[in-house]
């Protein structure tokens, strides 16, 4: 998965650090700080983390990541998340978005994973179905604003 292939570039290359934003998120859950609590009440229900939350997180593990390219996967997986990350990106000269990779794969390779994989409660089969339908719904719009831009990268 998108994870797998991220963790894989960033062994092979010592100049690159890889990020999920699915476990600096849970990270922030198992700290058992209040905004982890926050975060639990969302994913636990296959739902999307608030976009200020996400965007601040992914933002301060760039600004201190120990190396200056960085893959982070699981992001963006909406609409405004990607518009509002844009801006972000926009409004400073620290970050320097370089691509945008989309993994490909099918429905039913996505769900043997996620089911197989079993790290917790968000990691069921009715969760499965609503996240694809979270994940497929804005795919299209969000693969042509990066395409546009010259950013769009396929794996298969």
């Amino acid at each position: 998965g998108k994870t797998t292939d991220a963790s894989l570039i960033a062994q092979a290359d010592a100049d690159v650090t890889h990020y999920s934003t699915g476990d600096l998120l849970r990270a922030e859950v198992a700290s058992g700080s209040e905004l982890g609590k926050t975060i639990d009440g969302f994913i636990s229900k296959g739902n999307l983390v608030p976009l200020d939350v996400v965007i601040n997180t992914i933002v301060s593990a760039l600004k201190a990541a120990p190396t200056k390219t960085v893959i982070i996967d699981g992001y963006p997986r909406s609409v405004e998340q990607m518009v509002e990350f844009d801006k972000v990106l926009s409004e400073q000269n620290e970050i320097c978005l370089k691509g945008v990779i989309e993994v490909r794969v099918s429905e039913q390779v996505a769900k043997d994973r996620v089911l197989g994989r079993s790290r917790g409660a968000d990691d069921n089969e009715e969760v499965f179905y609503k996240r694809m339908k979270v994940y497929t719904e804005p795919l299209e719009e969000i693969i042509s604003f990066y395409q546009k831009k010259k950013l769009h990268f396929i794996i298969d």
